[in-house]
């Protein structure tokens, strides 16, 4: 099941970022890659955001990755929604953090004005467990660790 749910992380290209900061959620729209393991997501946000100062505080998030943007569900057939729960971590300046941007860029090029900021930060989350829910009534959890 791990396979499955690494497959659809990897294939999907955008997701919903659970944040938590002083008892107060917030969730943002984000695009999204992850590296060859499937193991760890990248994103692009401003340091000034909501979302990254929330991160800041608590670096504990969730992601929910899900099948409706592919079309797979006509007429309201099951659902696959995979959540994702990580740790917020900063990327340091230097060639990591460059090649990680360019390839934000490549597979999403909306994000490049975006990227133009002075304050944008390239950052990743670090993948702890999976909670896949196949339809509505299976459901597979994965710990990473």
């Amino acid at each position: 099941m791990r396979e499955t749910m690494i497959r659809l992380l990897k294939e999907s290209r955008s997701c919903v970022l659970a944040t938590c900061s002083r008892n107060q959620p917030h969730c943002s729209l984000m695009a999204y890659l992850t590296d060859e393991s499937g193991q760890t997501v990248y994103m692009i946000t401003q340091r000034g955001s909501r979302k990254f100062q929330n991160m800041q505080e608590n670096p504990l998030v969730s992601l929910l990755v899900d099948t409706r943007e592919r079309g797979e569900t006509p007429h309201m057939s099951p659902v696959r929604a995979l959540t994702v729960y990580g740790r917020f971590q900063s990327l340091e300046d230097g060639t990591k953090r460059e090649e990680i941007l360019r390839r934000l860029l490549d597979g999403h090029p909306h994000l490049s004005a975006l990227a133009a900021y002075p304050d944008a930060e390239v950052f990743a989350i670090r993948l702890q467990s999976f909670l896949l829910l196949d339809g509505v009534t299976d459901a597979y959890f994965e710990n990473l660790q």
